[in-house]
């Protein structure tokens, strides 16, 4: 239904090349952009999905989903830019398990009264999520309390710290797909249900990975705009990089977790939502710790400002709540939906980072 917006790819493309001054209307054209590849994406992760699982599929998808954030902030990084680095993993954290989730849970729960999921495949993920917290908040923590010492004490506890969290991830990949793969499979749609006309998984492999990569291209564009683009809206770059990047950036798990809910697969859903999350947390941030060692001017630590430990802490702690019990219901996704607001309204109103950061 909106593959139209297809054309604003080729447009986006050669106004970066012929026009690169005009940063509001590439940003504006590389948000339309995203909108039907991440549509695409989602299509073929269904697809995937409906031949290895629920839970390989989610998994997939939040992969795939990330890898545009991955890039942009792996361009960010070589010019330094830690602090929008780590707005926008911040913005991905609180945006899918607050916003994805949340428009999730209110879209199945319009169509069906309750929707169920695996409450061990739950728990488990919510407590990876709130490891994740731990190991964003002792940085943080250490960063504002210490008086004295150098800056490389920080560094190395950022470096030691992201290796014990990349460590984590391995073990949650290996207990997800391999020991209690069971946990995560999901019961399927419907056999009731009409479904799309199968497509191959070669196909749906190439198309995903396709899709993918023209994603992490415009978001590239659109990042190299959307600073200029803020000024022009009356944007701080803060509310820039925790909410408009992370949305756009984030836009494939939307469309995906969404539709996926509607269709009462919120096994899916679930596993998109958190699971991308956790990939941010456990995964990305990590990575990118370690490679500001070898491609950026100096080292990144993960001390993060106290409002975007207090964001992410309070997205994991609502989240583990609505997840805990194994259901959703359009309450709860309205319930989820509030607290994102709610920080949106915050960082908007937050100063710089110049200003917060010390």
């Amino acid at each position: 239904m909106l593959k139209w917006l297809l054309v604003f790819v080729p447009i986006t493309i050669g106004l970066e090349l012929l026009r690169p001054e005009a940063h509001t209307y590439i940003f504006i054209t590389a948000c339309l952009s995203i909108v039907p590849l991440a549509g695409i994406l989602g299509r073929a992760t269904e697809q995937i999905a409906h031949r290895l699982g629920e839970g390989i599929g989610g998994l997939l998808n939040a992969t795939f989903g990330n890898a545009a954030e991955l890039i942009i902030a792996i361009a960010a990084l070589q010019r330094g830019l830690y602090d929008v680095v780590k707005a926008s993993l911040t913005g991905s954290i609180i945006g899918n398990v607050l916003l994805v989730f949340g428009l999730s849970a209110f879209a199945g729960g319009l169509r069906y009264k309750s929707q169920r999921f695996n409450p061990t495949a739950a728990s488990a993920q919510a407590i990876l999520l709130t490891l994740a917290a731990v190991g964003l908040i002792v940085p943080a923590a250490f960063h504002h309390l210490k008086n004295y010492g150098p800056h490389q004490l920080e560094n190395r506890l950022g470096l030691d710290i992201a290796i014990v969290l990349l460590l984590t991830y391995v073990a949650h990949l290996i207990f997800s797909l391999y020991t209690h793969k069971s946990l995560f499979q999901g019961g399927g749609a419907d056999s009731t249900e009409h479904e799309e006309k199968p497509v191959s998984l070669v196909r749906s492999v190439i198309t995903l990975a396709v899709a993918t990569a023209l994603i992490a291209w415009i978001s590239e564009i659109l990042v190299g705009s959307v600073q200029q683009a803020a000024a022009a809206f009356g944007m701080t770059q803060v509310f820039v990089g925790v909410i408009v990047v992370a949305i756009i950036g984030n836009a494939a798990e939307h469309s995906t977790a969404v539709f996926a809910a509607m269709k009462d697969k919120m096994e899916l859903s679930f596993g998109i939502a958190v699971g991308s999350s956790i990939q941010i947390a456990l995964l990305v941030a990590p990575l990118l710790v370690i490679l500001s060692r070898f491609i950026g001017p100096q080292p990144m630590d993960l001390a993060f400002t106290p409002a975007e430990v207090l964001a992410i802490f309070l997205s994991i702690l609502i989240t583990g709540q609505v997840a805990s019990d194994g259901e959703t219901n359009w309450l709860e996704g309205v319930q989820l939906l509030a607290v994102y607001v709610i920080l949106a309204i915050v960082f908007f109103f937050l100063p710089d980072f110049s200003s917060v950061r010390t």
